[in-house]
């Protein structure tokens, strides 16, 4: 079996826990998800099998979103609902819509974030939540980010209360912590905030009406209907360039070998090889050799 299962996690499973029942329901051990999501939030989280396990980093370099609840008012360990309370403001607080407005504005486009301490990013070989564990601070490392839509889903004109909560809707790219973002917002307000809940509602292409749960997933193998529910592994290639191959150019490919770059990489991103209209190849620019490209992936068994 080979291909892309749209799944829907469901809340209380880690990806790693989809992935180990997956394999039991699909009976093969080549199968492998695509951007781990936290055991409290659920969403999109395709599924790679078999072959399409090679193309599993496109899809997570992709761009994702997500409906987020932010809770304004205080701020936790985890930056999410699952951790012990650090920072309260009992006030009672006020906040527009447009300055909520203005301050998500404020954080579309490129910004710089700092991971969160409960994380899987590594410092020094070791995760942050190891020395989270251990009441270890370490300094962690900025990256940048891309929120290309922040959008404020409730329609209310001023929220008033102790505790402010309202739902966004954010389209980003690799990398992005929303728990962070939750706390972005609440120090741009001038209050402790962290993300009260969390929704995946798409990852590259697919959406929560592509999704299928994990009882719905068994209970398609057992019908024989689970085929047509699994994508083929070119979804996760749409966004590259691509060209059909001819029998000779098929005999080099398929054996890997090294060939005079191709006009369609002067974009820059890798080149799609099919095959009656099956990937074959994924190219890219020699990392050494001028004028010349090599395979990046590679899909023999591809039918």
């Amino acid at each position: 079996m080979n291909g892309i299962l749209p799944l829907w996690k469901e809340k209380g499973m880690t990806s790693h826990d989809c992935v180990f029942q997956l394999r039991k329901i699909l009976g093969t051990k080549k199968v492998g998800h695509t951007g781990t999501l936290d055991p409290s939030v659920e969403g999109v989280l395709p599924i790679c099998i078999g072959q399409a396990t090679k193309v599993a980093e496109y899809i997570t370099d992709a761009g994702k979103e997500y409906v987020a609840v932010i809770a304004i008012g205080q701020a936790t360990e985890t930056e999410d609902a699952d951790g012990a309370v650090v920072r309260s403001d009992d006030s009672e607080k006020q906040i527009k819509r447009s300055e909520l407005e203005k301050v998500l504005a404020q954080l579309t486009g490129d910004i710089i974030q700092i991971p969160p301490m409960y994380s899987a990013v590594k410092v020094n070989g070791r995760r942050l939540y190891e020395y989270a564990r251990k009441g270890i601070e370490v300094e962690r490392p900025e990256r940048k980010v891309t929120i290309e839509t922040l959008e404020l889903l409730d329609p209310v004109e001023l929220y008033e209360g102790q505790e402010i909560t309202f739902r966004i809707r954010i389209v980003c790219g690799k990398g992005t912590y929303i728990r962070t973002l939750a706390v972005q917002i609440g120090e741009l307000l001038g209050y402790p905030a962290h993300m009260a809940s969390l929704i995946r509602t798409a990852s590259g292409p697919y959406r929560q009406a592509d999704c299928k749960t994990l009882a719905q997933v068994a209970e398609l193998r057992d019908t024989q209907n689970l085929d047509k529910w699994i994508r083929p592994l070119e979804d996760a290639l749409v966004n590259f360039p691509t060209a059909e191959v001819d029998d000779a150019s098929y005999a080099k490919i398929i054996h890997g070998q090294v060939l005079p770059e191709h006009p369609l990489l002067s974009g820059g991103a890798p080149i799609v090889f099919k095959k009656d209209e099956k990937a074959i190849a994924v190219y890219n620019r020699h990392p050494t050799k001028s004028g010349l490209m090599k395979p990046e992936k590679m899909f023999p068994m591809n039918k």
